[in-house]
């Protein structure tokens, strides 16, 4: 079937990036196999992360199917463009469903895009991550890439009003290697080398970004840390419990 709708909501994006003149830093997009399923793997740090991870595929002329949670399927607006974009709904009630059709979408050559931390990071390092990418990523028998984001959170992030009109601000992307699943004896084991990998992508795109926070009320998009004033992981933890934002949107 044609792709009517995904691609000219990737030229409106990229157009209104162009506008805003956000400076894009995209590396490793050639690890994306121009065919055949993989899954990309990404830390959550913003609420337009999905877009910017879906840049990552572009050298490889890849569109990315990605998991989200069923509430933004229901939406007036959002939901036919998240059906029309060949998206994959995340019934919180009901997962098994939603593991099953990013099974089928990756044997079926599909790359499909999951945040395996589950929710957006309010301490904005890497939470702990949920078991699904693995396991449907060994069911399939695709590669995982692992894929780091840094500098979307000042854009749109947990606890924070939206800046979407910010400009000249600095986003990183990075796609890691590919893991494949027979390089690994179990899931667990690949599950260890995932996490570690994805610490080390995002700990060098904080390293490497080009900008610091200037004035004490911008420390706020820093992880404590590198000396920032987002929540230490701990104290991420307690306001997400409290506020019954811990919950996965995915699997």
């Amino acid at each position: 079937m044609p792709e009517l709708v995904y691609p000219p909501v990737i030229a409106a994006a990229r157009t209104m990036f162009r506008v805003l003149d956000l400076r894009l830093t995209v590396e490793g997009s050639h690890h994306v196999p121009r065919t055949g399923g993989a899954v990309m793997a990404s830390n959550h740090i913003g609420y337009l992360d999905f877009i910017f991870c879906g840049l990552g595929a572009l050298e490889s002329r890849r569109l990315v199917r990605f998991m989200a949670k069923q509430e933004v399927f229901n939406h007036r607006i959002s939901g036919p463009l998240m059906r029309a974009m060949k998206h994959i709904s995340v019934d919180r009630q009901a997962g098994s469903a939603s593991f099953r059709a990013a099974v089928e979408a990756l044997r079926a050559g599909e790359v499909v895009g999951v945040f395996p931390e589950g929710t957006v990071s309010r301490s904005l390092t890497v939470k702990e991550l949920k078991s699904g990418t693995v396991r449907m990523a060994r069911m399939a028998g695709v590669p995982v890439l692992p894929t780091a984001l840094w500098g979307t959170q000042r854009l749109w992030t947990k606890g924070r009003p939206r800046t979407l009109t910010r400009r000249h601000l600095p986003v990183t992307i990075l796609v890691g290697e590919p893991m494949d699943p027979a390089d690994y004896p179990n899931s667990p084991a690949m599950a260890t080398a995932l996490t570690e990998r994805l610490h080390a992508l995002v700990e060098r795109a904080q390293r490497e970004y080009p900008e610091k926070p200037s004035e004490p009320d911008e420390t706020w998009w820093q992880p404590a840390h590198l000396g920032g004033t987002a929540p230490t992981p701990e104290e991420a933890a307690v306001i997400d419990a409290a506020t019954g934002t811990d919950r996965s949107p995915t699997t």
